[in-house]
């Protein structure tokens, strides 16, 4: 992808690699340094397994960070995809360490051995359209409902741990079919390939990229996608050309909302939505209205917004 238009001040790069990643440990704090330094925000995650994270920052700082990980030698062929933001769309830099880069819970998963074919943004259409596919999303169910691919299956996952107990209970829907799985960045449907395939099924297949790389080159005349695509910083969400999109964040229990949404009577900007509203009790809500009150007085003062806000 080329540079963000001049009128986008951020570069975000979403990222991963899985590999064998035994000196993780050590990355952390070179890492974390170097971000810091160059005024870079957002999460990077490390693990044995490799490394996955989004961070947004300058064009000539996010393209040094990415140099420096692709001097990793077992970060060499970094999977990058990049957007733009107007505005900074994190609040501070984080580099943990995990167990896993992308927490499926199921030991004995190596996706560099065993994962699913990928396919490319360009022919993913086809595949999807053959009426011998069938679509899986395997993102949680709060994103789904901003936005799918046409005809996908919603496995209506609350966390990625959920997955392979869908994947298990649905096994004999999914034996003999083309399998085709997605997800925003392609790092979760890649992990999911492997473990479908370690049930037994072989016709499997992921979307190269993800959403992101499918929406910044598929046109949006013959795209399949519908609706935005949730992205997990201030943006809240994104859509055809990787421009910003209309959700927003309900700040009480961090659910995206759509414009229709946001017409709720139960919707209180930084306090409550349709979602959360009848789950919280008074005592919340005038926490929430509290932290909102501290939200607005940063925000007409150009101050920094309260951290997690």
């Amino acid at each position: 992808m080329t540079s963000p238009p001049p009128e986008q001040a951020f570069r975000v790069a979403a990222l991963y690699r899985f590999c064998r990643l035994d000196r993780f440990e050590e990355l952390r704090a070179s890492l974390a340094a170097f971000c810091c330094g160059h005024g870079i925000k957002g999460t990077l995650l490390l693990a044995h397994e490799g490394i996955n994270g989004t961070v947004a920052g300058t064009e000539e700082a996010i393209a040094a960070l990415i140099d420096k990980l692709q001097a990793v030698p077992e970060l060499a062929g970094l999977d990058v995809k990049y957007s733009g933001a107007n505005e900074m769309p994190f609040h501070r830099m984080k580099v943990r360490l995990k167990r896993e880069i992308v927490t499926m819970g199921v030991g004995d998963i190596d996706p560099t051995a065993s994962a699913g074919a990928y396919v490319e943004p360009a022919d993913w259409n086809a595949l999807i359209a053959d009426p011998g596919t069938i679509v899986v999303d395997t993102r949680n169910d709060y994103e789904v409902r901003l936005g799918t691919f046409q005809g996908a299956v919603d496995p209506h996952t609350r966390s990625f741990r959920d997955f392979p107990a869908w994947a298990q209970k649905h096994r004999e829907e999914l034996a003999g079919r083309k399998v085709a799985m997605f997800c925003t960045g392609g790092i979760r449907c890649e992990k999911a390939t492997a473990y479908v395939k370690s049930l037994g099924i072989e016709d499997v297949f992921h979307l190269k990229g993800g959403i992101l790389k499918y929406l910044e080159n598929v046109p949006a005349k013959e795209s399949l996608w519908r609706g935005e695509c949730f992205v997990f910083d201030e943006r809240v969400s994104v859509t055809h050309g990787l421009a910003e999109g209309e959700a927003e964040l309900c700040r009480a229990c961090r659910a995206p909302l759509t414009p229709a949404d946001r017409l709720s009577p139960k919707y209180r900007p930084g306090i409550s939505c349709e979602r959360c509203h009848d789950e919280r009790s008074d005592e919340d809500r005038a926490r929430y209205a509290e932290r909102q009150r501290q939200v607005e007085r940063a925000e007409a003062l150009g101050l920094p917004l309260p951290i997690g806000s």
